[in-house]
């Protein structure tokens, strides 16, 4: 089996990958082939168990798509993505790598011919919902996104679902939650905020919290969203019938349960690193986000979190990524 992977080189495609090369099959299938690309060059492994390329370029340049389709990839990951943030900042930007980018991508699949179908897992986000909410969004829940990023996803999501309908692949979009605890650095994502006050603050770093701690948001870990990519990657697509969007499972919680989880897992010591410092910016995007999610489609369909409170979601951060020790 040949892998793409789209985005490699981001936090969840590296941590993806990282499953992929350790696993060495994906679902039954045995992996001969993974392909790295990212706009940036993705970290080749020093050692591998199969035939690994990482690629750099720009996928949303014309004739981009192709050359990484050439290689008939069985299952595509399909991760690469401007953040919400930037999206929203950038306006020509957002619409032709999250839009046109996709777009490209879909029709170098169609055009390849031959019976090539493809399995592609498109990431999607909950960003394709906008407000006004009700106290838990079930699976009916209209598209009405607030946010050039979400309009970019919702979009997508249609296409994958009539390029699938039409025979040309066999896709399923999974809207990710916010991921949490992000590793790394801050990055340009609006929701980056949820990570940092609890990243930052267990590295011994101040934190800024521009937000009320009244907010509430959807969140999965790292771990959970790889396990989400790989059942994606491997069900029978047949069981999901026509609507190929699935919200994902996550966690609701408000950022004052955040920081509760923080000082019972870390510490008030911890926790006191974090600064109350309010961005209107920030604010205006947060009032639009979803809260709460039902998620029974996708968890009827065997999607699962590995987390089950926050403090979970912290003592796995601690863990994955800090060695099980932190600075109290």
């Amino acid at each position: 089996m040949h892998v793409l992977v789209l985005g490699a080189a981001g936090m969840v495609g590296r941590k993806l990958c990282e499953r992929l090369l350790r696993d060495g099959h994906l679902g039954k299938a045995e992996i001969t082939r993974l392909t790295m690309h990212d706009v940036v060059a993705p970290k080749r492994p020093e050692k591998a168990p199969f035939q690994v390329e990482a690629v750099a370029g720009d996928f949303a340049l014309p004739g981009a798509a192709e050359k990484l389709i050439a290689g008939r990839p069985d299952v595509i990951f399909h991760l690469a993505a401007i953040v919400s943030g930037e999206a929203e900042l950038d306006f020509d930007k957002g619409y032709r790598i999250n839009l046109d980018g996709t777009r490209m991508l879909l029709d170098a699949i169609r055009l390849v011919g031959g019976g090539y179908k493809p399995r592609l897992v498109f990431t999607s986000s909950i960003a394709v919902f906008g407000a006004p909410f009700p106290e838990k969004i079930g699976d009916e829940f209209f598209n009405t996104p607030l946010l050039s990023y979400g309009t970019q996803k919702a979009i997508g999501e249609l296409l994958l679902s009539d390029y699938s309908r039409r025979g040309f692949m066999d896709g399923i979009s999974i809207r990710l939650p916010t991921i949490c605890i992000r590793p790394g650095l801050p990055n340009k994502a609006a929701s980056g905020f949820f990570s940092n006050i609890l990243r930052e603050p267990l590295a011994g770093k101040a934190a800024i919290l521009p937000v009320s701690e009244d907010v509430r948001h959807w969140h999965a870990t790292p771990r959970s969203a790889v396990g989400f990519l790989l059942h994606a990657g491997t069900m029978d697509l047949a069981r999901v019938g026509p609507r190929r969007a699935l919200t994902m499972p996550g966690l609701s919680a408000t950022v004052g349960e955040q920081i509760a989880a923080l000082k019972r897992v870390a510490g008030e010591n911890v926790a006191s690193r974090i600064k109350r410092e309010p961005d209107p910016f920030i604010v205006g995007i947060v009032d639009g986000w979803p809260r709460d999610f039902e998620a029974k489609r996708a968890r009827a369909l065997g999607f699962t979190t590995v987390e089950k409170t926050f403090d979970d979601i912290i003592r796995i951060h601690i863990e994955d990524e800090l060695g099980g020790r932190f600075v109290a």
